[in-house]
């Protein structure tokens, strides 16, 4: 195994060590989530947490980690007879984004449980992260359904396995560990909610701070065993405090001042539901507990609140978590002080951060124990294994470079309107993709439309497929009792029918037809609207714009409905209208789309009044004009079965109607602005696939009378 980098090694970040090592003081506070940027010692302070646990002693043979002590009646492997146990290190168990639903909570063996009636159980990764760590990287990536199973598991400290009437259950309590980039993707609020803890990082602006990151990355990269050396002993002062601070956990006093302080705070800020209170009770506990304290500070109040409220403030995907620290401040000081006990002696602190580049750094705790109080972020390597990211260029505050001409002033950004409630446009047919909710799918999880025999790994018995199957062969197989006698080839598997996340891709007209302020500003809110639609139903959402001579992909594909909702705050309008560019990039990125994840399948929603009056690309026959460049590019996205919908943004009292000569082309419905609110929308799904299917029958036609 390849030496961690050291906990106490990372440069800064004080915030994310903190929040780390109160989970190792107290696994009750209910885990980590950890948000930033790539690059930013996510993982690596993760990873190296492991290694400031305690040892764990288990039974010998038991595959669920279970005490000596106090062993799990119901653990699979049970029952244990009382005797000494074994010590081993706390496990730190990596919980792959592409795991499935068995590597996760574990398999039960059905042939057997059906032929045998043997539970034949194999555990999983909650069974392996017993009495340690479960790490998520990129947790926001992961399966809605496997996010809830994991915190079930989580909350309830066990892990129940249901397979067609059989059951397995054991214990898992670990520590839960979650890292993210928010611009790939926010996690649902109610998902948020389940984490104890979060901490935003982000990379240190200060050179000295991140030429000692380098050093020390150099450093460790150029002798692993000699660097962790060099840290050995601040490592092992840290790993006694926590040990201390376990043993002094139950000793500490939660006074009623500190406890009104804590409701008045999650009162003042609005925060739903009571989780908040109990995660900040356990985390001022925690905290007093790491400072050699028996009883709870207002200090200690005040820094809960800034790592268990900032997630669970958020009240639409569109709100970037945080707390107002001078708010916060006003509500601690309605409450008088409790009588503060005699301070302990002061901790051991390590060696002064020096020169050398590998013993300390300038952030001045070389120790690794992290101050309670706020600093500036560092960074650090995201992983021992991979070097340090290069700056990100597309971060959503970024400016973003126009490669548009204008044939008229650039006119700035407008403001969008109230977003409204939409209905759902679907995708018609049945996919394949990525479990979500906008349309009709195969899937892992909603009601049996059938069976068919498995492929690979049986996960959803179809019981009834499976008895219809080995019914005939009994007599040949020699059944002689009044169970069946089961073979491999019999099993059946439950196929499903669910709903799926699909590529919604925005093409915005922005040209000058569209910048009076008013219009614009309905546009952007009708286009926020359908983006917090696209949030809900977990799709993936993608934006173009165009105007003057061209058109832009402002953001790829991606699962950050945030960025799509700042590039658009942020969008400028003026110039010609090349409706032919925007059409022919949207044909180009769902092409390249249709290679990455074959199985997302595209909806595309064109926001025009459908005037065309600037080709925007080259080529093209002798005399083309504008419409006719656009109606041809329509009709492309048409012939390859693209399900579209146009949105009409033309207003005023005389109507040209070439929104809807665009939808024609495009085998689309069209629909005006007021159109989509859900009061007004009832028909489009319909007419989404009617125009679908009509399309693909004229299409089949020309083929045949081609």
């Amino acid at each position: 195994m390849s030496t961690p980098y050291p906990f106490t090694a990372v440069v800064g970040q004080t915030d994310l060590r903190l929040a780390l090592l109160l989970n190792a003081v107290s696994p009750a506070v209910g885990g980590v989530l950890v948000r930033g940027e790539k690059g930013t010692a996510k993982s690596t302070a993760v990873r190296a947490l492991s290694a400031l646990l305690p040892q764990v002693d288990v039974v010998p043979g038991c595959r669920f980690s279970c005490a000596p002590g106090a062993p799990d009646p119901a653990c699979p492997d049970g029952p244990h007879e009382p005797g000494a146990g074994a010590a081993r290190p706390a496990r730190m168990v990596e919980l792959p984004v592409g795991a499935s639903e068995d590597r996760l909570v574990g398999a039960l063996d059905i042939e057997r449980a059906l032929s045998e009636g043997v539970k034949a159980f194999e555990p999983g990764l909650l069974a392996d992260a017993h009495r340690g760590i479960l790490y998520v990287d990129e947790v926001n990536l992961l399966h809605d359904h496997l996010i809830d199973l994991l915190l079930d598991a989580a909350a309830m400290g066990a892990s129940y396995v249901e397979r067609e009437g059989v059951s397995v259950r054991h214990a898992a309590r670990f520590l839960l560990v979650g890292t993210m980039n928010p611009e790939e993707g926010e996690l649902r609020p109610q998902l948020l909610d389940r984490f104890g803890l979060t901490v935003e990082v982000a990379a240190s602006r200060e050179p000295a701070q991140r030429v000692e990151v380098v050093r020390r990355r150099l450093a460790y990269e150029d002798d692993p065993a000699a660097f962790a050396i060099r840290w050995a002993d601040e490592e092992h002062e840290v790993r006694a405090r926590v040990v201390a601070a376990r043993a002094l956990l139950p000793q500490v006093s939660l006074g009623d001042t500190a406890l009104l302080q804590i409701a008045a705070a999650c009162a003042g800020f609005e925060v739903d539901g009571m989780r908040a209170d109990i995660v900040m009770a356990r985390t001022a506990t925690a905290l007093a507990a790491w400072a050699g304290r028996t009883s709870v500070r207002k200090e200690d109040v005040r820094q809960a609140a800034l790592l268990a409220l900032p997630h669970r403030r958020r009240r639409n995907p569109f709100d970037a978590p945080g707390l107002d620290e001078e708010m916060l401040d006003r509500i601690l000081d309605g409450f008088p002080d409790e009588e503060p006990e005699p301070e302990p002696d002061p901790e051991p602190q390590g060696p002064d951060d020096g020169g050398d580049g590998d013993g300390g750094g300038p952030d001045g705790d070389g120790g690794g124990v992290p101050p309670q109080h706020d600093g500036p972020p560092a960074q650090e390597a995201d992983s021992p294994e991979a070097a340090p990211d290069a700056p990100d260029t597309t971060r959503e505050d970024a400016p973003q470079p126009s490669a548009q001409g204008s044939g008229a002033a650039e006119q700035a950004p407008v403001a969008a309107a109230e977003p409204f409630r939409t209905k759902v446009l679907s995708v018609p047919g049945l996919g394949e993709g990525a479990a979500g909710r906008r349309s009709r799918a195969r899937t892992a999880h909603g009601r049996t439309t059938g069976s068919q025999r498995p492929r690979g790994h049986l996960t959803k018995l179809h019981l009834a497929a499976t008895v219809h199957a080995a019914a005939p062969h009994q007599k040949a197989r020699g059944r002689a009792g009044r169970g069946l006698v089961i073979r491999k080839d019999d099993l059946r598997q439950a196929t499903r029918e669910g709903r799926e996340g699909n590529l919604v891709l925005f093409v915005v007209d922005a040209s000058g037809s569209m910048a009076a302020r008013q219009r614009m500003g309905a546009v952007k809110g009708a286009v926020m609207s359908l983006l917090l639609d696209a949030y809900q139903r977990r799709d993936k959402v993608g934006l173009i714009t165009f105007r003057g001579s061209g058109a832009e992909l402002a953001l790829p594909p991606t699962s950050s409905v945030d960025a799509a909702a700042a590039r658009l705050e942020r969008l400028p309008t003026g110039g010609r209208t090349p409706l032919a560019a925007g059409l022919l990039k949207a044909h180009e990125v769902l092409r390249v789309e249709r290679l990455r994840d074959p199985s997302r399948r595209p909806l595309l929603v064109v926001v025009t009044d459908g005037r065309a009056t600037s080709a925007g690309v080259p080529g093209g026959r002798p005399g083309d004009t504008p419409r006719e460049l656009s109606g041809r590019s329509a009709r492309l996205l048409a012939s390859e079965g693209i399900a579209s919908v146009v949105v009409d943004c033309e207003s005023g009292p005389v109507r040209l109607g070439l929104a809807g000569v665009l939808a024609a082309d495009l085998g689309a419905p069209a629909v005006t602005l007021d159109g989509l609110r859900a009061d007004s929308l009832a028909g489009l799904v319909k007419n989404v696939r009617t125009a679908v299917t009509h399309t693909a029958s004229l299409d089949s036609v020309s083929r045949r009378a081609a």
